[in-house]
């Protein structure tokens, strides 16, 4: 048996506390519907289009991380890439109906004798009003047997805005081997291809940088990502 009450209007008959039941009751109300509704990943670029009902949003945007160079001539030497920032942001989305999502591609490491890595590319979130950035490096690693540090790429537009993690010499001369993303790791130095085959010291994850090489491929950067969570 069940209890219907309909009414615009519940007040206590004294101070301010109201009691609906008793201890040990179950009392379900109906007719609110809010939370986290649904969630779009978005590992390639594309357009963000607001499901019916969502009336907020909180964006985590990453930027791409960059490629580590090659230098046979010195393995102590060699450069890592940078990690890309990461940006979050919360928005009020009742307004917005479209944003224009851009994902960043990892930088490649260098493949041959002595050469740079690769800057990767920027990630971000623009609706015509708001733009949230995860922005790649801008500095390749460098091929030419130099002590460089890469600063890491710069987050912007956030409530929370990230830059990520240097990339610079990976050998015995400094400990830049893991260039770390907030979704990402950085690759490792490889001393020599006969200890790692090229491609593990890629960044993995995302946003991560690559390792520095000597006689193997620079390790490639990882790519961005933006992940977009939607409440009612």
């Amino acid at each position: 048996m069940s209890s219907e009450l309909k009414t615009n209007k519940v007040s206590p008959a004294t101070g301010t506390a109201l009691q609906i039941g008793d201890s040990g009751d179950t009392i379900t109300i109906n007719g609110f519907d809010s939370g986290l509704a649904s969630v779009q990943v978005f590992t390639s670029s594309g357009t963000w289009t607001r499901p019916t009902g969502i009336t907020k949003v909180i964006m985590e945007v990453q930027g791409a991380g960059g490629g580590g160079s090659r230098v046979d001539a010195n393995n102590d030497r060699c450069i890592s890439g940078a990690a890309g920032g990461y940006a979050k942001k919360f928005l009020n989305v009742s307004s917005i109906s479209t944003s224009t999502i851009t994902v960043g591609a990892g930088g490649a490491g260098g493949a041959s004798a002595t050469s740079d890595g690769a800057v990767g590319g920027n990630s971000s979130w623009a609706d015509g009003t708001n733009t949230v950035t995860g922005a790649a490096g801008t500095t390749p690693a460098p091929d030419d047997d130099t002590l460089a540090v890469i600063p890491g790429g710069v987050a912007s537009g956030g409530d929370i805005n990230i830059d990520g993690a240097k990339g610079g010499p990976t050998g015995a001369y400094a400990s830049y081997s893991n260039p770390n993303s907030f979704f990402g790791t950085g690759g490792g130095h490889v001393a020599a291809a006969s200890y790692m085959a090229a491609g593990e010291n890629d960044g993995m994850g995302y946003g991560a940088g690559g390792g520095g090489s000597q006689n193997a491929r620079g390790g490639n950067g990882a790519a961005g990502i933006v992940i977009v969570w939607e409440y009612k």
